[in-house]
């Protein structure tokens, strides 16, 4: 196999092993496949689960498509790449569960390759995972990054975790808002030089996913909750799809490069609302949240002392 085949038989399996750690967390529900392809080059499996005893629903997607001709949201910050032959594969998911107690979550892992008169021109490696709570933990937020942090250690250690907590917490910022989507985590992009090397730090982000979030899972999603917790979790989740359809780069690449707009939008709760003018009651359990919707070392102030 060359470099690209044994990236697209690694995200294969890693899909498997999330779908199959999920089903098992919410024992409630299974995930439906669907395979699709795409008319201008390659295709994938989206798979959804629903209604499930933990998750409302929950996405995780595969694709391996290619073309070309990319879109402008590509070639816009990349002139070089106008005209060239592609090929992108990835995992994405994300998760909305149905307790408001217990977080969503986002990951991404991908892979791009570009060829010009069937030579390589360029290749880079992206992804990343994110917690979006809306009832936050410390215990919780500071098992998400020390599980960032540890998985980041053998290939830069503090200077690659505190380099990608930083860009994540840039890129999933809603500028209109004002805050983070959540509490972040890690976020790269464009990582190339050394293939075995960041291949190596793609697979550690990817298997890391399920350490990070399984143990929120099982210590959050038997929390009792009322109406107020399930109305102020919709409220929240419309802040989800305001950055999903306003900022996201991967949301904006599918569609401009005519991807299967089903499996592109899986991100979108299943459920969820908005309400002009909303103000928490101050001094309030949902008053709490701005305060973790910035920037923080989480790792410095959360850890005992």
């Amino acid at each position: 196999m060359n470099e690209f085949d044994d990236v697209r038989q690694y995200l294969l399996g890693l899909q498997d092993r999330i779908c199959a750690a999920i089903e098992a967390a919410d024992g409630g529900a299974r995930f439906h496949e669907d395979n699709w392809t795409r008319a201008e080059g390659g295709g994938g499996r989206t798979r959804v689960l629903r209604d499930g005893a933990v998750f409302e629903q929950a996405g995780i997607g595969f694709s391996d498509v290619s073309g070309t001709k990319l879109p402008p949201s590509a070639t816009a910050a990349r002139p070089q790449l106008s005209g060239v032959a592609w090929r992108a594969a990835g995992v994405s998911l994300v998760f909305h569960p149905r307790n408001p107690y217990l977080p969503t979550t986002h990951a991404n892992v991908r892979h791009f390759r570009a060829e010009r008169d069937g030579e390589t021109v360029a290749w880079w490696f992206g992804g990343g995972f994110d917690l979006t709570p809306f009832y936050p933990f410390d215990d919780d937020v500071l098992h998400w990054h020390r599980t960032a942090r540890a998985l980041c250690e053998p290939f830069g250690g503090q200077e690659r975790y505190a380099a990608h907590k930083r860009w994540c917490d840039e890129y999933f910022f809603l500028k209109h808002r004002g805050e983070t989507r959540g509490v972040g985590g890690l976020f790269f992009d464009d990582l190339h030089g050394d293939f075995d090397r960041e291949f190596a730090y793609l697979r550690a982000v990817g298997d890391g996913f399920l350490d990070a979030y399984l143990p929120i899972v099982e210590r959050r999603k038997d929390a009792p909750f009322g109406e107020r917790e399930r109305e102020f979790q919709l409220y929240r989740r419309g802040r989800y799809v305001e950055f999903n359809l306003v900022y996201d780069r991967g949301t904006l690449f599918g569609l401009q490069s005519g991807g299967r707009a089903e499996s592109i939008l899986m991100s979108l709760p299943p459920r969820v609302r908005w309400e002009y003018g909303y103000a928490p009651e101050p001094g309030s359990a949902e008053a709490r949240l701005h305060d973790y919707l910035r920037p923080r070392d989480w790792l410095a102030e959360l850890a005992p002392r």
